[in-house]
């Protein structure tokens, strides 16, 4: 009795890491193409038809052959943005017959085991954290937007039918802390996520004056970082509140060998546990050095007016390393040293189901996981309407299909491995490795841009892209809060002068979910199955993020 509620509570330290590694797959959907080209994003990312000069190496190298001569582009990209979440208790919320949820409990103070009034609490993000290598942390930024400068260069021989060019870029960066007492703290408390592609040597070909085809490989870094709090609000965890509250209470100063015999020796333990109380501090980072893929292209344009493109962004098999560390609390640790090992019975049954003679107030190890970034493709048009007015449409696909499940390793075999494997007979977990489901379903989205030319020096632009989730509903969280997204975006060029353009691109997304108690199981599931991380559980949340994007590109060409 006092022993079983403690393994789901031990799984949960696992599942921690898992979901970090969920959160590069959930920001990718948010923050895909967010960093990569201030032009594509005023159009919409609708650009595969028009690829929008050296940044065509991502987009669609084929464009490259638009360009003449030698050409330098020189990005800088200013990016603010905020997540949020509600976090409510609905009517009947209790975990065990315990609703004193201190996130979600307005009573001035803490005596009974039942709220009398309840509150919203607000989580939000305090400002932008990056990870950063080579001190292996990750840091809190200054307040205010991130800047991050990327550069590209190109060439193209004269009477050449081949273009040559590299870039510097971010396909995907995105990081964030909150303050040590914001409710949030229990999903991530410093989160960063970076993949830099450093390196993207790239070729295209002109076979006709009107198709031209291309090829570019790209050498990128990796990182995914987190720190967070753990608690686990389990029915089964409530349990340990019961047997403190209400049965261990009369015998506190009268302890025996009998009463340690028949309660296990829990009554012993300095500190309680309880649904509601931090039990653990996670800190963990991932990374890999080089990560390649390929893009390869071809555009064709039969006359001024019309034009089409495609890309398929090739995937990148990735072995990610790295190492965590896990802090307990004192409730944690003194059920198993003061409690259990106290009493014969407790360290009998202990041994009979494998747990831990002795829990230390800290673990340290290495972890490694094997990852495969989703392919994907694109395809679109552009079409001038009238002589002054382009429009452009894109339609993409991209193989979230693929993320069934992430297995992740560990260099040793480890106690709580063993216990897992009691709670989960199917296969997925064993002494050195844990599965960890995550059954994300491909998504088609589209992008739509409009382009008009006011002088031969002056062009404006629009575009517009909603942005469908791979996750499922049963998947949704506030560590990256994704759901349907809506990205708008505006922009201008002016051309000073025939070798020097400046461009200049402000976009907007916002993103809104609604997660009612007990439908994620990374989240607010109730009951005595939610086994791995549901640190708000039998609480609705209302979660909400959004990006701005402001930047300017300076390009010269000699």
């Amino acid at each position: 009795m006092s022993i079983t509620p403690k393994k789901p509570k031990q799984l949960s330290y696992l599942a921690l890491a898992i979901a970090t590694i969920w959160t590069p797959s959930s920001f990718a959907m948010l923050a895909q193409n967010m960093s990569v080209d201030l032009r594509s994003l005023s159009m919409g990312n609708a650009v595969t038809a028009d690829p929008p000069g050296i940044n065509a190496i991502h987009f669609n190298p084929a464009g490259l052959t638009k360009i003449k001569g030698l050409q330098l582009d020189i990005q800088l990209l200013m990016a603010d943005f905020a997540i949020e979440a509600d976090l409510s208790a609905p009517k009947g919320f209790d975990v065990f017959g315990y609703s004193d949820d201190p996130i979600v409990c307005a009573d001035a103070v803490d005596t009974e085991p039942l709220c009398s009034q309840f509150k919203t609490a607000h989580t939000e993000v305090a400002g932008v954290a990056l990870y950063l290598p080579f001190v292996d942390q990750v840091i809190k930024m200054p307040p205010g937007p991130i800047t991050a400068p990327t550069a590209g260069i190109a060439y193209k021989p004269p009477g050449s039918k081949y273009t040559y060019a590299n870039a510097f870029y971010a396909p995907m960066i995105a990081g964030y802390y909150r303050e040590d007492k914001d409710p949030g703290v229990y999903m991530g408390k410093k989160v960063a996520l970076e993949r830099i592609t450093y390196l993207s040597p790239s070729v295209a070909y002109q076979l006709t004056d009107n198709l031209s085809v291309g090829l570019s490989v790209g050498m990128s870094y990796q990182a995914v970082a987190l720190n967070t709090d753990f608690r686990a609000p389990n029915e089964l965890v409530g349990v340990f509140r019961l047997i403190d509250e209400e049965v261990c209470a009369p015998f506190r100063e009268n302890t025996n060998i009998v009463t340690d015999l028949i309660l296990f020796g829990t009554c012993n333990a300095k500190e309680s546990l309880g649904p509601f109380k931090k039990m653990a501090n996670m800190d963990l980072s991932l990374q890999q050095t080089l990560s390649p893929t390929y893009n390869l292209g071809i555009l064709w344009e039969p006359n001024e007016r019309f034009a089409w493109g495609a890309v398929y962004q090739s995937n990148a098999k990735m072995r990610m390393k790295g190492k965590y560390k896990i802090t307990y609390e004192e409730g944690a640790r003194s059920l198993i040293n003061d409690g259990l090992q106290s009493s014969p019975t407790g360290q009998i049954l202990g041994a009979i189901l494998g747990l831990p003679s002795y829990m230390p107030k800290q673990e340290k190890g290495l972890l490694s996981m094997s990852m495969e970034f989703p392919a994907h493709f694109q395809t679109g048009i552009k079409y001038k309407l009238l002589p002054n007015l382009q429009v452009n449409f894109d339609v993409g696909w991209t193989d979230f299909n693929q993320w069934k499940a992430f297995n992740f390793e560990f260099d040793r075999e480890i106690q709580v491995l063993k216990i897992a494997k009691l709670l989960v007979p199917n296969g997925g977990v064993t002494d050195t490795s844990l599965s960890f489901p995550l059954d994300f379903n491909t998504r088609w989205n589209w992008g739509i841009g409009l382009e008009y030319t006011h002088t031969s020096r002056l062009k404006f632009r629009l575009g517009y892209e909603p942005r469908d989730s791979a996750v499922p509903d049963n998947k949704r969280n506030i560590l990256a809060p994704i759901n349907t997204a809506r990205m708008y975006a505006t922009g201008l060029s002016y051309r000073f002068d025939r070798d020097t353009d400046i461009n200049l691109t402000l976009m907007h997304m916002t993103s809104r979910d609604t997660v009612p108690a007990g439908t994620s199981t990374l989240l607010n599931q109730t009951g005595v199955t939610n086994l791995l991380y549901n640190p708000y559980a039998g609480l609705d949340a209302k979660t909400k993020a959004v990006i701005n994007i402001m930047g300017l590109v300076y390009s010269t060409r000699w």
